[in-house]
């Protein structure tokens, strides 16, 4: 018999409410033990919660009782929604505790639950985990959507067409007298092999949006020593993130800032400046500056007054760096020269700004709102959002991609590349042999979840 888990769902106390969550065998026990009686399933019942052993009375809660399989977890679950005092919440998770069988809950044990008991497929899973991580608005509509399920069905429909495709091979194979069984099948199922391999293709290249809203637009300054960088950074985020001085070179290390831009989540990282040292630490900044340019979606190259532009031979920017990335120019310290009025339409490749003045700073940030939309908008389709599916999808593009240029090979060999790509989508969704990935995905839920 499977453990009874319990936890505080809603967060830490003290609270208005606190949410304790309870799944397994022992729920009902529990339930009765505290209140009495079982409420109606899915019904709210308001009612005293008395001790079992001293019968003192604890709080007066609301409780919701779910009954199995027809619960999140597909176990009977029984949730109190009592007074967010630390000592109410105390007593009632020593209480719990003190049931046979019944222990606190690790992190994401429920969903793992609604997970194994077949409530939820692996991206649904990862869909919620991503909407309670989600900071910004396209960040919960791309979540919502995903845990809704439109991912894992899409890629359950793709597998369930390469089950039917390797169907008729084998029916072509066993039944090939059968006048029921139309000839030329293995025609018809490389035709259709080779439209999936063009859908999961496009799908593919269209997810790379969805990734990147999933972890954030990389938007990296660079520049000289004493450029405005760090002021820059922290006109953009509203606050002294950066240390800024006179002295060229405060800069050491990478500075992350998180922002939300039209609802679209955007990492502005601070770097070192780019110039020859022989300092040791600097020069390590210089080097991690150098590695978070190539990983940036966009870079924006600093440029004070009389500065260099960044593609000038002593500008220092790196030539992997600028012949794969976006690099804007933004002239920082405006308010101290005269420059003509520049578009900043996203596609513009110099805006000035004043961190000091704020002069040009609204025309940068509707630029990078821009920037950010044409780059990670979405839209309504379902989208890959993590490496894993990346990973797989791109083991099952190379199966179809085997079983349709291979028309030299016995067909028996071109099925089982089928049989290799259908195996791929099922890893996404957890149908088959996910075991060692569980563990990775489950531990970064919060307790109660």
């Amino acid at each position: 018999m499977a453990d009874t888990i319990y936890a505080l769902s809603s967060g830490a106390v003290p609270s208005g409410v606190a949410v304790i969550r309870v799944s397994g065998p022992e729920a009902r026990t529990a339930t009765v033990a505290l209140c009495g009686r079982i409420p109606a399933p899915r019904k709210t019942m308001l009612s005293r919660l008395r001790d079992p052993a001293s019968q003192e009375i604890i709080d007066q809660a609301l409780v919701l009782f779910f009954e199995g399989p027809a619960s999140f977890t597909g176990e009977d679950v029984v949730e109190f929604q009592c007074h967010g005092g630390r000592a109410v919440v105390a007593a009632m998770l020593r209480i719990l505790g003190e049931f046979p069988n019944c222990r606190p809950a690790e992190p994401g044990e429920f969903t793992r639950r609604a997970f194994d008991r077949g409530r939820m497929d692996l991206t649904e899973v990862e869909g919620l985990a991503d909407l309670i991580a989600a900071e910004t608005e396209s960040q919960r509509k791309q979540a919502v959507r995903q845990m809704g399920g439109a991912l894992g069905s899409l890629y359950e429909d793709w597998r369930k067409r390469l089950i039917h495709m390797r169907a008729m091979i084998e029916a072509d194979f066993d039944f090939a007298d059968e006048e029921d069984v139309p000839g030329s099948v293995a025609d018809e199922v490389w035709k259709e092999a080779a439209t999936l391999q063009s859908e999961v293709t496009r799908h593919l290249e269209q997810s790379r949006s969805g990734e990147r809203l999933r972890s954030g637009l990389q938007v990296v300054l660079m520049g000289a020593p004493n450029a405005g960088k760090s002021s820059l950074l922290n006109a953009i985020a509203g606050r002294d993130v950066a240390i800024v001085t006179e002295e060229a070179g405060t800069t050491r290390d990478v500075i992350e800032v998180h922002l939300d831009l039209g609802g679209y989540p955007v990492t502005l990282v601070d770097t070192a400046g780019l110039r020859e040292t022989d300092g040791i630490v600097e020069r390590e900044g210089i080097r991690r500056a150098e590695e978070r340019g190539r990983q940036a979606d966009l870079v924006l190259w600093a440029v004070e007054p009389g500065g260099v532009e960044p593609d000038h031979p002593q500008a220092g920017l790196p030539e992997d760096v600028a012949d794969r990335v976006p690099v804007w120019t933004v002239r920082t310290k405006a308010d101290l020269e005269t420059l003509p009025e520049q578009d900043s339409s996203g596609i513009t490749e110099k805006i000035p700004a004043s961190s000091k003045s704020d002069e040009g700073m609204k025309g940068l940030f509707d630029a990078l709102t821009r920037f950010a939309e044409e780059t990670i908008s979405v839209g309504e389709a379902p989208l890959a959002t993590r490496a894993r599916h990346r990973h797989y999808l791109n083991d099952c593009l190379s199966g179809l991609g085997q079983a349709v240029s291979s028309d030299h090979l016995p067909t028996e060999l071109r099925a089982e590349d089928l049989r290799r790509a259908a195996d791929s989508l099922g890893r996404i969704t957890g149908r088959i042999d996910v075991e060692d990935l569980l563990d990775v995905i489950f531990r970064d839920f919060c307790i109660g979840k």
